[in-house]
């Protein structure tokens, strides 16, 4: 299985979207509040060139936004 981060903020409604959907699937992942936490913030920016959330990354795989057919895709790889 792949490892699944989630970057995230607490009122984001996208990520609230995206963490059930993977939750929904069953899937373990590490999530991470970039409103409380600078530091992950800045890695995520250097990760996906985005400052908007959220930042899902799939193993190499890096989805910017609440993307279903591209985290299907990169859960599938």
């Amino acid at each position: 299985m792949k490892k699944i981060t989630v970057y995230s903020t607490q009122s984001c409604p996208y990520c609230h979207m995206a963490k059930e959907y993977l939750e929904e699937k069953n899937l373990e992942f590490e999530y991470i509040d970039v409103g409380k936490d600078k530091e992950k913030a800045k890695e995520m920016i250097e990760k996906s060139g985005q400052m908007g959330v959220p930042v899902i990354i799939i193993g190499d795989e890096v989805i910017v936004g609440f993307n279903k057919p591209k985290i299907e895709e990169a859960l599938k790889e």
